[in-house]
């Protein structure tokens, strides 16, 4: 109903100009409550779009799209969805594609790279449909399906999803783009070519196919080789033959390569060929007679010398295994770039493994130098095990083959429980791999993120002792890597932390895009875990290493915080030199924090070694008394940089801008649907609140409370800041 009035308009309706005009009722899902309204406000859960008018209705979100169905086709994958019940009462709804990544158990995942495509495209999709592709092979997938319209982004909440998971499959190899002929005899030819442009995964073996040119290509010969070369014997003289190339992976054979066309010699051409070689060979054997008569004077000359030389090398190598700082007869590491040939640091510090022995299961990752897989190792006469398997990419120069390998050399010279092991090497086929064993856990920070909270202080303790003998191995072995100071530290299945130097880890990838990152003196330095005098002078030493082992020691107490937080590198050089320090992660023992200061001395001499923080350690994992004292955060003026770990909850405008700034994100939901909608609220709350509304684990409430305990006290101090 309508009023014509100059007077005010009556709740329930409204005016949008002053004056003689018509009062029109409120449309649906809006209301006035008060007299003379110019608009009616819409009702919670409803809202209008930015373009709407007035007199439009309020309208709300759409409910997610149903009854998905994909279809996976090797690296590719089609959706294709109904639309949603509830359209919000709009006609303008679109979809949004959330592509993540996971790992292979599922248990993290996180948003896909650049390099996926969408068509037509990834977000506001007007169709039901999108075709997505260049995924990674054998990788698990999760896909959320968004629907939206003109008032989503009105909405405090998410957009309505569906999810689907999905797990790629290996596509087959590419084709091998051109083959060459080596030689070619009265009865055999020799056939080299290069590896497919796409081998997607490892190549198990090729398979040739050939037959005479004037025969059909069904009465075709198979031969296999399990390198790119291959030579067909058995061939009749002077004949044309016709020969493909396809590779195999696990995924199976890719296609056939273009047909090429080879001739065997035919008996003129061996005898013309014969008599072409003659001359050379005659030379070769009158050359070979003058060089053996020298070959005999000289070696008369030289035996003693090279004998004494001999000696001496295998001489001073066995006084670098036969000395050291740490237990009598251990031994003491040796640089593999030392070698003149590195194949021969690889020959004595690895094992050649028969790549028969190996199996290929699944893509885990990319490496510096190519593709790590999961597999498994089955050596005669030994169980199976679970193994991780880097591989060198195709086309790689020699100098990358040697530095691949080095990898290899440092690694097989440790045998240790706590230092990642070494299976073995192949480098008589291809591609040329590295064997380790398998962490089942992966890396230890990511591990902590995913399990805050779930461990106890002693089980926190028994992680950094295992890291510490690690170091203290590594340190007895006189071993300091030059160019990165912290280590990569990984998480066996039964929670032994082993540690990892290998490949560029974590550390490097954080710090990339800082200029920091590359010390002034060259080299790359990851600056969060360095001590000060390997950023200043790249003086790298096992003191060095104590500092880095220090910040891990926070990074496990946090349970996987990033050290310093969102501070530059230059802002953390800057800290460090002016005596900043981290503080204490919450609920850390301050018996734990002493020592991480311990660690952090400036002075090198004066930092503990790692023998004796391994005793502090077994020390407090035998008398855990010592460890309920709770470090607490000194109220220093000069230090307020660095006192993160208490928020300031006046800068907080929602729960869930609090919730995230604690880690606590995934209860963003269970908050505001248990009615928890502002701080003021959330500072009411007790533990039984807590358990109601779905926060179950241990260390989540403990740090959910501590975080609403200092709410209060800042509350109470300026109790007009937080709303």
């Amino acid at each position: 109903m309508n009023y014509t009035t100059g007077a005010a308009c009556p709740v329930g309706t409204f005016k949008a100009n002053q004056g003689i005009g018509v009062c029109a009722q409120c449309p649906p899902n809006s209301r006035s409550t008060a007299e003379a309204s110019p608009i009616c406000t819409c009702r919670n859960g409803y809202y209008r779009a930015d373009f709407d008018p007035p007199e439009v209705a309020c309208t709300s979100v759409p409910s997610g799209p149903r009854n998905v169905i994909s279809i996976v086709n090797e690296t590719s994958i089609i959706l294709e969805w109904h639309p949603p019940r509830e359209t919000g009462g709009r006609e303008d709804v679109t979809y949004n594609i959330i592509c993540k990544k996971c790992r292979s158990d599922r248990r993290s995942c996180s948003r896909c790279d650049d390099n996926v495509e969408f068509v037509p495209r990834q977000m506001g999709l007007t169709e039901t449909r999108v075709f997505i592709s260049s995924l990674m092979a054998h990788t698990p997938y999760t896909f959320e399906i968004q629907s939206v319209n003109g008032v989503s982004n009105k909405s405090p909440f998410s957009p309505q999803h569906v999810s689907v998971n999905i797990t790629t499959n290996q596509a087959a190899p590419s084709t091998v783009p051109i083959m060459h002929q080596v030689s070619a005899t009265m009865k055999s030819i020799t056939f080299s070519w290069p590896q497919p442009d796409q081998p997607n995964g490892i190549i198990l073996d090729y398979e040739i196919r050939y037959y005479e040119k004037d025969q059909n290509e069904y009465n075709s010969s198979m031969a296999k080789s399990q390198t790119n070369t291959a030579r067909i014997d058995g061939l009749r003289p002077g004949m044309v033959y016709v020969v493909q190339v396809r590779a195999r992976t696990v995924a199976g054979y890719g296609q056939y390569s273009g047909k090429m066309c080879f001739q065997t010699l035919t008996d003129d051409d061996y005898k013309s060929e014969l008599r072409e070689q003659l001359p050379l060979i005659a030379g070769s054997a009158a050359a070979g007679v003058v060089f053996i008569v020298s070959l005999v004077a000289i070696s008369i000359v030289c035996s003693r010398k090279r004998a004494y030389s001999k000696e001496a090398v295998y001489s001073d190598k066995l006084q670098h295994y036969s000395t050291g700082r740490g237990s009598p007869g251990m031994k003491i590491y040796i640089d593999p770039f030392t070698y003149e040939d590195p194949n021969e640091a690889v020959r004595e510090f690895a094992k050649e493994i028969d790549v028969s022995f190996v199996k290929i299961e699944e893509v885990i990752g990319a490496g510096e130098f190519g593709e790590v897989y999961k597999g498994r190792l089955k050596l005669p006469g030994k169980r199976e095990i679970s193994v991780a398997i880097k591989t060198l990419k195709a086309g790689y120069s020699e100098k990358q083959r040697r530095d691949f390998l080095s990898e290899a050399s440092i690694m097989g010279q440790f045998d240790h429980p706590n230092i990642i092991r070494l299976e073995g090497v192949v480098t008589k086929s291809r591609p040329v791999m590295i064997i380790t064993e398998f962490m089942e856990n992966g890396a230890l920070d990511s591990f902590l993120r995913q399990n805050d909270g779930q461990f106890t202080v002693i089980q926190l303790v028994g992680m950094l002792r295992g890291i510490a003998a690690g170091m203290k191995y590594l340190s007895e072995m006189n071993y300091v890597h030059r160019d990165l100071a912290a280590r990569n530290i990984l998480v066996n299945s039964n929670l032994v932390c082993k540690v990892s130097d290998f490949g560029l880890s974590r550390y490097l990838q954080d710090d990339t895009s800082d200029p920091t990152y590359t010390s002034s003196l060259g080299g790359k330095i990851p600056v969060r875990w360095t001590a000060p005098e390997a950023i200043a002078y790249r003086k790298f030493t096992s003191a060095s290493d104590v500092w880095s082992y220090g910040i891990v020691m926070w990074e496990v107490m946090s349970f996987g915080e990033r050290p310093y937080w969102d501070m530059s590198n230059q802002d953390v050089i800057n800290a460090i030199e002016q005596d900043y320090r981290l503080p204490p992660p919450m609920d850390c023992p301050a018996a734990l924090h002493q020592l991480m200061l311990d660690c952090w001395q400036k002075d090198r001499n004066t930092r503990p070694r790692f023998a004796e923080i391994v005793n502090t350690l077994d020390k407090m994992i035998r008398n855990p008394a010592s460890l309920k004292t709770v470090a607490t955060i000194t109220a220093v003026p000069s230090q307020p940089l660095l006192d993160r770990s208490i928020p300031d909850f006046t800068t907080f405008t929602s729960v869930d801008d609090w919730l995230s700034a604690i880690k606590m994100g995934q209860y963003r939901d269970n908050f505001l649907t248990a009615g928890f909608t502002s701080l003021q609220l959330v500072t009411q709350m007790t533990s039984e609140d807590l358990l109601r509304i779905g926060v179950t684990l241990a260390g989540h409430q403990k740090k959910i409370l501590n975080s609403v305990q200092s709410m209060r006290v800042q509350m109470s101090q300026s109790p007009t800041t937080i709303s």
